[in-house]
């Protein structure tokens, strides 16, 4: 009974953060912003915001952009992608996530759009606290009930990639949805970041005793495509949240699961160092391959990861003390690297 009311909680924002640390996911020691009570009625109207203008107000004008979507194993995934410029950049990527859409003709093999087909976003505005409300048509409610969780991962981790927002408000045809209809996730808050993504626990944490932590481990489609998939795991409860970070993509991914390994499991640090802005990982040489050399993709798991969960906007990668110059493929990684724009470019 304890595991089904976990799960039923774990679906409102925050919820696994409010039974495990009691701090935010991001590890910063300050309470989730889903704990305080979401502000409603007139009070929240008179704060939004005019058609999703904060939002909107990108830091690059790139038609680069990041949508979530289901890849061909069942994981909610970011995926950047080439779209028209719009001045509404947010509710764009939201269009194209809606399966059957304009986007099919953009997603990789094995992927699919996880809002309903013939959904419609009816508006999407910003309030001063930092909360989205979407307005969908009717249509969003017409899913699978597996995908329910799924869809609101989507939609959450879609738009809180933007700076402007930290909290999800959902409606449909103009009216506060208080509950999702397949299978009864209840919305009785804004959800957050904090819900996680593709949660999974830890063999040796419990529920009411863990803390949160998301990883990104690789996947691959049947086209060789390679991209990152976060994952959510819960795992025994600690304050230091950027070691369990780098010694969770040491362990690795539930082999049960598909995805690959960053990491060697013989991967060794020495010491994990925050100071103003940047956090600096040192490890032993065995994080080197025989050419002497990181893998690439190592260090952007451990770069995404970090910056994940720490709130750090920067990583330094060392080994022995001395910084890596380069991966195998090249990369320099002499100077503190920040975390990329835009993860997984899509490959058709």
């Amino acid at each position: 009974m304890k595991h089904q009311h976990w799960i039923r909680s774990a679906a409102i924002a925050g919820v696994i953060t409010l039974l495990t640390t009691g701090c935010s996911v991001l590890g910063t020691g300050k309470k989730s912003d889903i704990d305080a009570p979401p502000t409603t009625g007139a009070e929240a109207e008179a704060k939004t915001t005019s058609a999703a203008v904060t939002i909107d107000m990108m830091e690059e004008n790139s038609s680069q952009m990041t949508v979530y979507v289901k890849d061909a194993k069942g994981f909610v995934a970011p995926l950047s992608l080439g779209l028209p410029k719009s001045v509404s950049v947010a509710k764009t990527t939201l269009e194209y996530m809606v399966d059957g859409g304009p986007v099919a003709s953009l997603l990789p093999s094995g992927f699919q759009a996880l809002l309903p087909k013939g959904t419609k976003i009816v508006s999407l505005n910003i309030t001063s606290d930092k909360r989205a409300i979407v307005d969908f048509s009717k249509e969003f409610l017409n899913y699978d009930k597996q995908d329910e969780r799924k869809i609101l991962e989507a939609v959450t981790w879609n738009l809180t990639n933007f700076s402007s927002v930290e909290k999800v408000q959902l409606r449909v045809e103009g009216k506060d949805l208080k509950e999702m209809p397949q299978a009864k996730t209840p919305l009785d808050a804004p959800l957050a970041r904090s819900m996680g993504i593709n949660i999974e626990k830890a063999e040796d944490a419990e529920f009411g005793q863990s803390t949160p932590v998301t990883l990104y481990f690789l996947n691959q489609n049947d086209q060789n495509y390679k991209y990152y998939v976060p994952v959510t795991r819960l795992v025994k409860r600690t304050d230091d949240v950027a070691t369990a970070v780098v010694n969770q993509l040491i362990k690795g991914p539930d082999q049960k699961k598909g995805l690959a390994a960053v990491l060697n499991k013989t991967t060794e640090v020495k010491s994990i160092k925050p100071s103003e802005g940047l956090i600096t990982v040192d490890f032993t040489n065995k994080l080197l391959g025989a050419d002497q050399k990181a893998s690439a993709d190592a260090l952007q798991s451990v770069i995404l990861s970090l910056t994940e969960n720490t709130g750090y906007k920067q990583v330094q990668i060392k080994v022995d003390g001395a910084v890596v110059k380069s991966s195998a493929s090249d990369q320099n990684y002499t100077k503190p690297v920040s975390r990329p724009a835009h993860i997984n470019p899509a490959k058709l």
